[in-house]
């Protein structure tokens, strides 16, 4: 029997010992019950503060694809296949408690595409859009559990971060999935030894994406018997997935057969496109690169993304909104300083990028270098315009030797 002594819940009537938590008050006592029930109160009246995800209108893929038109150069079919995934997540989410005669499934995708070519471009910038949850992982670092690196589940624990801990909210969020290349099967065949990073997380990460209740540790990395996990529902969680594949091409030239005798073939081998290679990837190439069946299975929209060409490179210095000219105008415009750059310059810039190999990457690499010098000395020397010329942007690169660096 409760004490006459110890407080009492001024709404349920029941004493300390009886709840987890009273909480203290001027003339009396509510218990964490209480403010459990009142919150779910206020929140049916919708008497709360709106969520920081809170739907409001719902964006058309040609909405989305506008909007990463302004940020993201050129491919189109990657962008169209991410704002229909993106666009049918808006409609399941809206679906959800309603009663519906046909259950939509998610659709997860995977993004196929060479360094520098903009997978992760893609992803940071539609988050700027996206009213849910949305976070970027490394799939480099995952492993099975019990071996060094972190569990598949801290991939939602980033998720759970984002979300401000709410789980209702986290629960209908996108996650990226950035080089999941890198979790690939190191054979063709099982090895006595344990692939722990390749197809050990491969079998982890089934769960996730098809949609199961995951235990989560709220501070990511290892999980420990004594840490109090959150249950999350991956349901309607929208898993986006992206990788280089670095050598994939070869096994889609395998499949299509470009190096065959005969005169039929000869005939085929000229109707591909050899400086696109991954424009003819399919699930099929993705199992003979190294992800499991049930892996790819789980992936159902697969897309591409075109190798940058001399055009698309030059267009990404200047057109985007957060291009890396306007950045650097923008820098220089700070300090009360005009910056001009020769167009000159421009096109030795993407002469470099192509010749380094490196993709998008590899302009700010190259810019960065040549504007170094600038950026140390303009603020102090009081002049108010800075003109950057063909001379001066050879002379840097050769002072600082790229070629060496990038070899390195």
């Amino acid at each position: 029997m409760a004490g006459k002594n110890k407080g009492r819940c001024s709404f349920c009537g029941r004493y300390e010992d009886q709840v987890e938590l009273l909480i203290t008050g001027i003339d009396g006592y509510i218990c964490n019950n209480c403010v459990e029930q009142a919150h779910s109160i206020l929140r049916e009246e919708k008497m709360l503060p709106k969520s920081d995800f809170e739907m409001t209108e719902l964006p058309k893929p040609k909405e989305i694809k506008a909007f990463l038109d302004e940020y993201v150069i050129g491919q189109d079919d990657a962008k169209c296949a991410l704002s229909v995934s993106v666009y049918n997540h808006y409609k399941r989410l809206m679906q959800n408690g309603k009663e519906a005669d046909v259950e939509i499934e998610k659709s997860n995708i995977v993004m196929v595409g060479s360094t520098g070519t903009g997978k992760t471009l893609l992803a940071r910038t539609i988050a700027r859009l996206l009213k849910v949850p949305f976070t970027i992982v490394d799939a480099t670092v995952l492993t099975e559990a019990g071996y060094v690196g972190e569990d598949i589940e801290s991939i939602l624990t980033r998720l759970l971060q984002v979300a401000d801990y709410k789980v209702e909210e986290a629960e209908r969020g996108i996650v990226f999935i950035d080089e999941i290349d890198k979790i690939a099967r190191k054979g063709d065949n099982p090895s006595i030894t344990r692939d722990v990073s390749g197809e050990g997380v491969q079998q982890g990460l089934l769960k996730l994406l098809e949609g199961s209740v995951v235990n989560v540790p709220p501070q990511g990395g290892r999980k420990h018997p004594d840490q109090k996990m959150i249950p999350v529902n991956t349901k309607n969680i929208l898993f986006i997935c992206g990788g280089a594949f670095d050598g994939i091409e070869k096994k889609i030239a395998q499949r299509l057969n470009t190096h065959v005798v005969g005169y039929n073939s000869v005939q085929n081998r000229f109707s591909i496109d050899k400086g696109n290679m991954m424009q003819y990837v399919t699930p099929q190439d993705l199992r003979s690169f190294g992800l499991i069946p049930e892996i790819v299975g789980r992936l159902p929209i697969l897309t591409s993304l075109r190798p940058l060409d001399r055009t698309a490179l030059r267009n990404i210095l200047t057109e985007p909104k957060n291009s890396i000219i306007k950045q650097y105008i923008k820098l220089m415009e700070m300090d009360g300083v005009k910056l001009n750059f020769e167009p000159a310059v421009l096109d030795y810039v993407v002469d470099k990028a192509i010749e380094y190999k490196l993709g998008a990457r590899g302009l700010r690499s190259i810019v960065e270098t040549i504007m170094m010098d600038k950026m140390f000395d303009i603020p102090s020397s009081g002049a108010k315009t800075c003109k950057i010329t063909l001379e001066y942007a050879k002379k840097q690169l050769e002072k600082s030797s790229p070629v060496g660096m990038m070899a390195s």
